[in-house]
């Protein structure tokens, strides 16, 4: 057969084959009523909005433009892929063609994924606060066409978004100077919420002020249950790893009751995924029982890095178990390809909320059988269903030990028995249709568990949770990191489009610093301090000694506002002034450390007053207050010594070392050749070199 008659088949093969996808994509073809602007964004929360009747358009100028020159109100509608009243609301008002009629006809409206912009969250929600006195997704507000609102609020049904809808169209029509006016003034006051002063006094920090915050704290706290004395109750990592290092200070025995009261309760609780792993974003009780489903990447990373250190205290058992399983949650479900993090699961699953995690008694029997009823009792599940609707969320109330003796078993018996009803259990729900995954990838919350499998590795010493961190952070680099140091938040389908905000920054250089610790090479630390020199050339503020959220560069809304408070997320100022302070040691670099200082000295009177929302600030104060270590390590055996040193919880010890000495001024002339010696220093100064981790453990005493 000659070469022309191959080709000639092969052609005609082709031509087959093309024509049967040709046929297939006519005959199967996917159709919209509908198609807005949002149909060219890479955010999943976004995309879901993309073939409403509503025309909704990005946050950018050409929303922007199109209401000036239409002479028409902004509506700015702010959510996320996890939340669940987002969801509510799309379906009931954003889904109704007479709904998107009157929006379409008298606004221009965007939508906006608050995890990718939360510049824009963070300004619109202040203007939800100032008219409301609160706030919450999804969040909606009304605003003239350059973008000054002078109406917020959150969900809303169908008949009380258009009732409130006309009234504001009445009012453009009759009074618009009187909505100019109130605009205007709104903005005013945003501008001048969560700013901060240059603070001249040279304020000094003492074991005595970090005990007024705590006296202060205590009376909150719930010490039977954990947490706060409220419901809901949301994890807040920062304030347990704030008390956790108190404790360590003062030894006040209420610090550590308060820590542990709150990871035990979790770890028991609704709120943990007790067949798979992981925690929801916060309990609607004030027991953890009933969680609000969502998943978040943030939360998790936290927890992982706050039950490390809880272990490395007290070297409990339940606290490793932890761990281990929210990380085989994040490797099996939240982790991409390319070894960035995705951001969330949501709460619902074919439109019910908890689906996927919950259970019938009829259920179990048919999985369990004869098993059913120790893994009710285990899990205080009814036949009526311990939630709403007959339904039963899994979580612990009675230890093993009163258990196994209920059932005449031993505790080993116990846990070997529930670890394969657990299997059983969770095998059947793998087959149930699952919660929404939001795939985003977003920097800040990748560096946060690129810190979380760092802090995993340091303590437990298991190389899988190296290799995962070291997977993160070369997908940071090599997708979102650019040359001199310029960050963008979020990457998707090989796209990365949104510029970087300064907790992209923060926990990137965080977690970087984090892993040269771990591994000793300097790489790590060089990237953070590149990183670290950007940040204060295009977010610090000379005037007030603090950093702006935004980008110098890309600053474009009515207000440029400063992130201070520690919330469910540490607060980008408090994560770089921990940064300035640890690059300081680490390069020598005295006026690192006095920027930091000064930073702490700006919200010193928040720290007395709401130490609870100042909780990742007062990690730093207790940096100031007790010894601050640094520990070089230095020869063949670095890497087994630095081991044994992380088993211990070690708060405000900065460790450094290598093979050789590396280029670090710390460990010039540190290297003794054939061993390995380890070097205890404070203020530049360094006690006598020993070469046993025990008599260097003493030396920090």
């Amino acid at each position: 057969m000659t070469k022309p008659k191959i080709c000639s088949i092969l052609l005609t093969l082709l031509s087959l084959v093309s024509a049967v996808f040709a046929q297939t994509k006519i005959e199967n073809p996917v159709t919209y009523p509908y198609t807005n602007e949002l149909i060219h964004e890479s955010s999943p929360y976004l995309l879901e909005h993309a073939h409403n009747p509503v025309n909704w358009y990005p946050w950018g100028q050409k929303a922007l433009d199109k209401a000036k020159l239409e002479h028409k109100m902004l509506i700015i509608s702010v959510g996320y892929a996890a939340c669940h009243w987002c969801h509510v609301m799309a379906r009931e008002t954003y889904e109704d063609t007479a709904v998107a009629r009157l929006m379409n006809q008298y606004f221009v409206a965007i939508k906006i994924d608050r995890e990718e912009r939360p510049d824009i969250d963070q300004v619109y929600m202040t203007a939800s606060q100032l008219i409301n006195g609160n706030g919450g997704w999804p969040l909606n507000v009304l605003a003239l066409p350059d973008g000054k609102p002078f109406f917020a609020g959150t969900y809303f049904t169908k008949n009380d978004w258009v009732k409130m809808l006309n009234s504001y169209i009445s009012q453009s029509q009759k009074s618009p100077d009187e909505l100019t006016k109130r605009a205007l003034a709104i903005t005013n006051r945003i501008s001048s919420v969560e700013t901060i002063s240059f603070r001249a006094k040279d304020e000094s920090f003492t074991m005595k002020g970090l005990d007024l915050q705590f006296k202060n704290l205590e009376p909150g706290i719930d010490f039977k249950k954990g947490g706060f004395n409220q419901g809901p109750k949301f994890p807040m990592p920062a304030n347990w790893e704030y008390l956790l290092q108190y404790y360590t200070l003062s030894h006040n025995d209420n610090a550590l009751k308060a820590v542990r009261a709150t990871l035990d309760h979790m770890v028991s609780g609704g709120i943990y995924d007790q067949l798979g792993g992981g925690f929801a974003r916060y309990s609607t009780d004030a027991d953890w029982h009933v969680p609000h489903f969502e998943k978040m990447l943030y939360d998790n990373a936290q927890l992982i890095g706050l039950y490390t250190h809880a272990w490395q205290l007290t070297k409990s058992p339940l606290y490793k178990q932890m761990v281990y399983q929210t990380l085989g949650f994040i490797s099996r479900e939240l982790t991409a390809p390319e070894g960035g993090f995705y951001s969330s699961l949501d709460a619902d699953s074919e439109g019910e909320e908890g689906k996927y995690y919950v259970w019938t008694a009829t259920e179990i029997d048919t999985v369990l059988g004869t098993d059913a009823r120790l893994f009710m009792a285990y899990y205080n599940l009814s036949k009526a269903g311990n939630w709403e609707h007959g339904k039963n969320i899994l979580f612990r109330n009675e230890p093993d030990e009163v258990i196994a003796k209920k059932y005449n078993l031993s505790v080993t018996e116990l846990q070997d028995k529930m670890t394969s009803l657990k299997d059983k259990m969770f095998a059947l729900r793998s087959k149930r249709a699952r919660p929404g995954l939001d795939d985003k990838i977003l920097t800040s919350w990748n560096a946060m568990m690129l810190k979380a499998y760092t802090e995993a590795y340091r303590a437990f010493g298991d190389e899988t949770f190296l290799t995962a961190a070291l997977n993160s952070a070369n997908f940071l680099e090599k997708h979102v990191i650019a040359p001199d140091g310029e960050i963008t938040r979020n990457y998707k389908n090989g796209l990365a489009s949104v510029n970087g905000l300064l907790d992209d920054y923060a926990f990137t250089i965080s977690a970087f610093i984090e892993l040269y610790q771990a591994t000793f090479d300097e790489k790590w630390l060089l990237e953070a301090n590149k990183i670290t020199d950007y940040t204060l050339a295009h977010f610090y503020d000379e005037k007030s000694g603090m950093f702006f959220y935004s980008n110098n560069k890309y600053a474009d809304l009515i207000s440029r506002k400063m992130e201070l408070e520690d919330d469910a997320i540490p607060s980008s100022n408090s994560q770089m002034a921990i940064n300035l302070y640890q690059l300081g040691r680490y390069f020598y670099k005295d006026d690192y450390i006095a920027k930091a200082k000064q930073m702490l000295e700006n919200v010193k009177d928040n720290l007395t007053k709401n130490i609870s929302f100042f909780a990742n600030w007062g990690l730093l104060e207790e940096s100031f207050v007790s010894p601050s270590y640094e520990v070089a390590i230095v020869g063949d055996q670095c890497s087994a010594v630095r081991a044994k040193i992380d088993e211990n919880y070690l708060p405000g010890v900065l460790l450094s070392g290598g093979r050789d000495e590396g280029t670090l001024k710390l460990l010039e002339n540190k290297l003794v050749k054939k061993q390995t010696i380890i070097y205890v220093c404070q203020d530049k100064l360094c006690k006598r070199p020993v070469t046993e981790v025990a008599e260097a453990l003493e030396q920090l005493k």
